[in-house]
């Protein structure tokens, strides 16, 4: 069941969408990595690649579903997450690299997601 308050409920959606990457062989890196610029939801990686995820839980269309909720504006700004982050690590090479939104639907006790890969 949905958490009563919107940062329970974040939280659920973000152990929620661990589970999923988890469930199809991802690593998880890091968690609400957090740095000048903003915070990145979750760090993985698919092999060699890092996938930079930003997970938002609604429980209604009230002000639009996750997956519409990822304009232009929040793209840039987890670009400059995810450099910040590279950067930060020294990495030698410039890693491959993806960014994915797991948009999750919370109706009572079953919860439904869409995992849009290279949003």
């Amino acid at each position: 069941m949905p958490a009563t308050n919107k940062k329970q409920r974040g939280q659920e959606g973000e152990d929620f969408a661990v589970q999923i990457l988890k469930n199809q062989g991802l690593k998880i890196i890091l968690r609400n990595y957090r740095c000048p610029v903003g915070e990145m939801d979750i760090i993985a990686a698919d092999g060699d690649m890092l996938i930079f995820v930003e997970v938002r839980t609604r429980t209604s269309p009230k002000y639009g579903w996750g997956e519409e909720s990822i304009l232009v504006k929040k793209k840039l700004r987890l670009q400059r997450i995810a450099e910040y982050y590279i950067l930060g690590r020294k990495y030698h090479t410039w890693p491959s690299m993806r960014f994915d939104l797991i948009a999750i639907r919370w109706d009572e006790d079953s919860p439904q997601y869409q995992w849009i890969r290279g949003i």
